[in-house]
């Protein structure tokens, strides 16, 4: 929970000090000033900022939860574009104007008091509310990104107790802090934090279709547990998750480095002015004033303190007399409502009202699952679900008597609450739960009312008996085709022991594909894949390390001028590998969820590696490489179409027709004496096209793993 919490604590400490700094300012000068019957005017400035950020959240929060899945995904996402801004600017002008705000506050009151309470309630409501409304923002969307609103909530909660005893103490003058220092670190910290956010928010924009390119993967490490505690870690403070697409990355590097340096230079440009400032000469002493001149100056400010006096009194007149006209508690009530009453009304024009999700809080650990639907309603419904067990959980709202799965949550850590929603027409719902310690249980069955129709449509859950067809189907093809791999490794190492580089070329190509063409499996090839297929990045030698083998080893002597009787130990260690994996196979075993995953997985490394051209090492087959790995994700899909087509077959189809289109888009590239024009051929249109059309299929494609996943029954 602290992981999510720590950047909204980070957030109500910063913003709770600056407003706590700006309310001490503005009492501390009434109280020098003699006016503290003034005080309540501030107060009361400071409690309509409160009520009008509370409002503002809520006018958040309501009108997310009024818009449907994709619109709150674009909705957060802008949010969080605009947090960022807010808070980009907040730490700059703290950084720039930490040193004169005091100065700045005394003559905002001091010109207050001269013109009324009324200006003064302004005063300290302007100066208050534009922490708050930042506060506000980005409380939101931080909890927002976390996926739940229990850590965020209390880590702010704890962040703004620490700050009003933080001012407290400066105030009374029993703490110290050097402020300057304070603000400076705890901005770079928050730089950092922003930075996160605007990936996310970016994420979101493409997960709401408003940005293409949601699965234009910049690196995918799903392989990582999101529920360790290093995952967590890295999420909740940094908002870098596993899997992230090119333009979340993009955007956080245009974002962090730069910002990042301007804020460090304009701190060490003021801490050198300061410095300068200290070192100064002390200005010369002022002509001292005579005997006359100084009873002179005298006279004049007992006159000025006498008007000032009597304009106070008469002020205070006013004020006691209006006072009597208008009881004080409708004034309070007035300042209190009014932020209240925007929200409503903000709420009543921005969201449908009637269509807003139902609120249910759902708990569920090792012993219980989905307690707590107390008022089961068909519409719309969003279901708050608290982790209370030791270990991290997946939940899934199903028909009891049917397991179909209308809506779920995967990797709900322990102490954390996140939402699900669905639309529920009548029919009978449970919620079961699978803990990561092998514990499965299901909830009672909650009875909703209403008609059968308008709801969420459920789809069936997938077992390990439904998968083990498609999985040995998969495993024989596989077999099959490793001997016509080994048969065509074979042709290029004659071709390389012959010493015939043209033929080499030729041949390196076709078994090369054969390899490609069984992307999905692997994971069940043991270390042989980076022996077979491996790049040299990462390598301590780059291109000239001597453990670097394989078929891109080979590419880069073909196709850089090495000999043949260079590459020829290089054909051979190639077949040695193949005959390797060959006879290793049959023992690996094939998780069955490995097959829907992979339909993603292979054409998401195909758009990061050979579409940008980094796998390639001088034969310009990039594209070449990708029609076998849309041919590799064709033979997936035939083992699992009966599963698919008993789903969804809308989405099956769909799937089929971008396949077709991406096919065309490489066939195009492809030259009537076969060989393929390199990717730096291509026209920038055509490059568009190609990338594009895979980026959507890939859309296509990322409901399999969902769809089909294995999933545990109670």
């Amino acid at each position: 929970m602290w992981n999510d919490a720590f950047p909204s604590f980070l957030i109500g400490l910063r913003e709770g000090l600056e407003a706590g700094l700006i309310v001490s300012i503005l009492v501390a000068t009434l109280v020098r000033a003699d006016q503290r019957a003034r005080l309540g005017a501030v107060w009361a400035g400071v409690g309509a900022a409160a009520a009008l950020s509370l409002s503002f959240a809520a006018v958040l929060t309501f009108t997310a939860a009024d818009l449907p899945a994709g619109g709150q995904d674009v909705f957060g996402g802008v949010l969080s574009l605009i947090a960022v801004g807010f808070v980009t600017t907040m730490v700059f002008w703290m950084r720039k104007s930490a040193r004169s705000l005091s100065g700045d506050l005394r003559a905002r009151v001091t010109e207050a008091l001269g013109r009324g309470a009324g200006v003064l309630v302004l005063t300290s409501f302007i100066a208050v509310a534009r922490e708050g409304l930042e506060t506000s923002l980005f409380l939101w969307t931080t909890a927002k990104s976390a996926g739940e609103s229990q850590g965020p909530m209390i880590g702010a909660a704890i962040g703004i107790a620490l700050a009003v005893v933080a001012c407290w103490g400066l105030y009374r003058r029993v703490l110290k802090i050097n402020l300057t220092k304070f603000f400076s670190i705890t901005g770079a910290v928050l730089i950092v934090i922003a930075a996160g956010v605007l990936a996310y928010g970016l994420g979101d924009l493409q997960e709401g279709g408003l940005i293409p390119g949601h699965t234009a993967y910049a690196f995918n490490l799903t392989s990582i547990d999101a529920g360790s505690w290093y995952a967590t870690l890295i999420a909740g403070t940094l908002n870098l998750t596993p899997a992230m697409s090119w333009l979340q990355v993009i955007g956080y590097l245009l974002y962090l480095p730069p910002t990042m340096f301007l804020f460090v230079r304009g701190m060490r440009s003021a801490a050198a002015a300061s410095k300068t400032a200290a070192q100064a000469p002390a200005a010369e002493p002022a002509t001292p004033l005579t005997r006359a001149q100084r009873r002179a100056a005298a006279r004049v400010a007992d006159e000025q303190a006498l008007a000032a006096r009597i304009a106070a009194k008469r002020e205070a007149k006013q004020e006691r007399e209006a006072a009597r006209r208008m009881p004080r508690w409708a004034v309070g009530t007035s300042i209190f409502a009014v932020p209240a009453v925007a929200a409503v009304a903000a709420i009543a024009v921005l969201g449908p009202g009637k269509s807003a999700a139902a609120s249910n809080d759902i708990a569920l650990s090792e012993s219980s699952c989905g307690t707590g639907w107390t008022n089961p309603e068909p519409g719309a419904q969003t279901f708050n679900l608290t982790n209370n067990g030791h270990n991290t959980a997946e939940v899934y709202l199903i028909s009891p008597s049917t397991n179909a799965v209308f809506a779920e949550i995967e990797n709900l850590a322990p102490g954390t609450t996140r939402p699900l929603t669905a639309t529920l027409s009548g029919g009978s719902y449970a919620f079961r739960c699978a803990f990561t310690d092998g514990t499965a249980l299901s909830s009672k069955t909650y009875m909703v009312g209403g008609g059968s129709s308008g709801g969420s449509t459920g789809f069936a859950p997938v077992t390990d008996q439904d998968l083990q067809q498609p999985v040995a189907d998969y495993r024989a093809y596989v077999q099959q085709n490793l001997l016509v791999l080994l048969a065509d490794s074979q042709r290029l190492a004659a071709d390389l022991a012959a010493g015939n580089v043209a033929a080499a070329k030729t041949d390196w190509l076709t078994a090369h594909l054969d390899y490609e063409g069984l992307g999905a499996a692997y994971g069940t090839f043991e270390n042989f894949d980076a022996k077979i297929d491996g790049r040299a990045t990462g390598l301590q030698g780059g291109v000239n390390d001597p453990s670097w083998t394989g078929f891109h080893r080979i590419e880069y002597g073909l196709w850089h001028g090495q000999s043949a009787a260079v590459l020829k130990p290089l054909g051979d260690q190639l077949v040695a590998d193949v005959q390797g994996l060959i006879k290793a196979f049959p023992s690996q075993t094939t998780d069955p969820n490995d097959l829907p995953l992979r339909t993603h997985e292979i054409l998401e490394n195909t758009l990061q590696f050979q579409l940008t051209g980094i796998s390639d090492y001088g034969s310009g087959t990039a594209l070449a490489t990708a029609s076998a790995n849309l041919h590799g994700t064709q033979v997936v899909l035939s083992t699992l179409v009966s599963l698919m087509q008993a789903r969804d077959p809308q989405a099956l189809k769909s799937i089929d027709a971008w396949i077709q289109t991406v096919a065309a888009d490489l066939n195009a590239a492809q030259r009537p004496d076969g060989s393929w024009t390199a990717l730096d051929q291509l026209t920038a249109t055509q490059r568009q096209k190609i990338s594009g059309d895979l980026g959507e299929l890939l859309e296509q494609l990322s409901v399999v793993p969902d769809l089909l996943e294995e999933r545990s029954s109670a």
